[in-house]
Order: C-alpha cells, then sequence, then structure tokens
C-alpha cells in the first residue's frame, strides 16, 4: 500500500464531503504510522464529521497525549465533548485552546458551553 497516494485520497474524499470514505481509508495509515499527527489529525476529522464520536475523541487524546500544546486538538476534542454532551468534560479543553490561540471560533464554542453549563447546573444537557 502507498500510504501518501492513499492520505491523498481520503483528504479528497474528506474535501468531497465524505467523511466515513476518508476514514476507512485513513484507519490503517494511521495503524502504520501512529505518529504522524497530520494522518491522525484528519481521521478524528473524519470521526467527528461522520459523528464517530468515540473514534474522534480517542484519536484527539492521542494527539493531546503526544503534544499538550496542540490546540487545534484540544478545540476539536472540547467540541467532540460538546457535541456528546458531555459538557463540563468540554470546558477545560475549550479553555485550553481558547488560552492558546485567539481565534474566533475558540471563543464561540468555550461562550456557548460556559452559557450552557450556567444555564443547566447539572451540565449534562436539556432537562426532560
Amino acid at each position: 500500500m502507498d500510504l501518501l497516494e492513499e492520505y491523498r485520497r481520503a483528504t479528497f474524499f474528506f474535501e468531497s464531503g465524505d467523511p466515513l470514505g476518508a476514514a476507512r481509508l485513513l484507519e490503517p495509515i494511521v495503524a502504520a504510522e501512529p505518529g504522524n499527527a497530520a494522518v491522525r489529525q484528519l481521521l478524528a476529522r473524519a470521526y467527528f464529521n461522520s459523528a464517530q464520536l468515540a473514534g474522534a475523541e480517542a484519536q484527539l487524546r492521542a494527539l493531546i497525549e503526544h503534544d499538550p500544546s496542540d490546540h487545534y486538538a484540544h478545540h476539536v476534542l472540547g467540541r467532540t465533548l460538546e457535541r456528546a454532551g458531555r459538557f463540563r468534560e468540554a470546558l477545560p479543553h475549550l479553555r485550553l485552546a481558547a488560552a492558546m490561540n485567539n481565534h474566533g471560533d475558540y471563543a464561540d464554542a468555550l461562550r456557548r458551553v460556559e452559557t450552557w453549563l450556567g444555564k443547566n447546573d447539572d451540565g449534562r444537557g436539556p432537562q426532560a
């Protein structure tokens, strides 16, 4: 298998709106090259975009373990946890990302989760 060619194909699938196809191509690349942060990040994004949140979380935690200063990985992990309704767990990652990089999306996500937690004391989401 030509890993570079497969990565290019996966990128094309991802950019064409097929995150599931991208993930299928990226999984064996990450297995073959576990230290390749760019491939792991794209796999995490493919999982996130296809609502495979557990997979996204696992890839993002691996990225953060390797490089705790990766603000983008913290942001996407926070967004993944937010999307899963795990607001209290999302908050520290979103705060770190916003502190490390002054990016509008980071600030917006942080505000959204802080507001949510302020309105819902238990941080578990809407009340039934």
